[in-house]
């Protein structure tokens, strides 16, 4: 295998893993508030709209990592050398990585503000903020991926 074929292996790889392990954050941080959620509508079906932010929250991150793939994926038909498919891949890390961690987490997170609501519906912004500081990781290896991405020379 030539070196132009592992390094767009490696691109290919990379953008393919932003999308994934960022997507598989967001499908377990999804699960724990909407489990949360399932449990506090069995009681009272009228804080669906309270609850439903807490829920869907967590799936930002899977679209995160959709959209670095992009971004990745218009490089990918650039990649010349060994090196710049190393690059992409690299590049990739930062949103992959903060996707599936952040998303986790801030599933937990929304779970706790779906506890919140159940007992203090008017509190449930609170939750929502909290959350929101998970968030922010997340935006930062989304940013650090496009950063990287277009620091790479073709």
């Amino acid at each position: 295998m030539s070196d132009l074929s592992i390094g767009l292996v490696l691109a290919m790889s990379g953008a393919g893993l932003a999308v994934i392990m960022a997507g598989i954050g967001s499908i377990l941080g999804i699960s724990y508030p909407a489990r949360a959620a399932a449990g506090v509508l069995s009681e009272d079906p009228s804080k669906f709209g309270r609850l439903f932010l807490l829920v869907v929250l967590p799936g930002t991150q899977g679209f995160y990592g959709f959209v670095a793939t992009f971004l990745l994926m218009a490089n990918i038909p650039n990649v010349a050398t060994l090196s710049q498919g190393f690059q992409l891949f690299l590049a990739a890390m930062p949103i992959a990585f903060t996707g599936l961690a952040s998303g986790i987490y801030q599933g937990k997170v929304c779970a706790a503000g779906v506890n919140l609501v159940a007992k203090r519906p008017a509190e449930g912004m609170k939750g929502v903020i909290f959350a929101a500081m998970v968030e922010t990781y997340a935006v930062l290896g989304l940013l650090i991926t496009f950063f990287l991405n277009n620091l790479i020379k073709f």
